[in-house]
């Protein structure tokens, strides 16, 4: 199994993290990996992306061109994953910012209220690891299984106090998709 994703956005929604948990999360589960963020020069606002390779075998090269699956968290970023998504691939889409469609027939689309799921979780901050959930599930990639132990082990100690809300949004995403 190879699954080459690529996640979109812009600064603030955590893209950035998303694919560092990721990655992580797969390294944990024994599988190989790649990690490429891209990002703008603004603090917040400005782009956010990164794109992930995970695979059983090893990885012949690290570049995500054509993505098998990809994560549109805002509006902007609709038009650069529906051009670069293989035909056949999942696009999952937040509905809670994106309203448009993609235009291609030829790739499956899931919609995901991750800022709404985050909301109703109690922090908006969390949308990515809702996203993150849905991804694992949609994509195949992860089988996020001791979640909380990998974030025990990723975060440092002062941010131990906020895995119980990641972990719930992780599953809440899996769950909605």
């Amino acid at each position: 199994m190879t699954e080459k994703s690529f996640f979109a956005g812009f600064g603030g929604q955590g893209i950035i993290s998303l694919g560092q948990i990721w990655v992580y999360c797969a390294m944990k589960e024994g599988k190989n990996v790649t990690f490429f963020p891209f990002y703008g020069a603004e603090k917040r606002g400005g782009i956010a992306r990164a794109s992930v390779i995970v695979s059983d075998e090893e990885i012949a090269s690290p570049l995500v061109t054509t993505p098998d699956s990809v994560l549109v968290m805002n509006s902007d970023s609709l038009p650069l994953c529906e051009g670069i998504l293989k035909k056949g691939g999942v696009m999952v889409i937040n509905t809670s910012l994106v309203k448009d469609k993609p235009g291609r027939e030829d790739i499956n689309t899931v919609s995901l209220e991750a800022q709404s799921i985050a909301e109703q979780i109690g922090n908006p901050k969390i949308a990515n690891m809702v996203a993150l959930g849905a991804m694992a599930k949609v994509s195949g990639a992860l089988a996020l299984t001791g979640i909380e132990a990998i974030l025990e082990n990723f975060f440092p100690d002062d941010k131990h106090g906020f895995i119980p809300m990641n972990v719930e949004a992780i599953r809440a995403g899996y769950g909605a998709v």
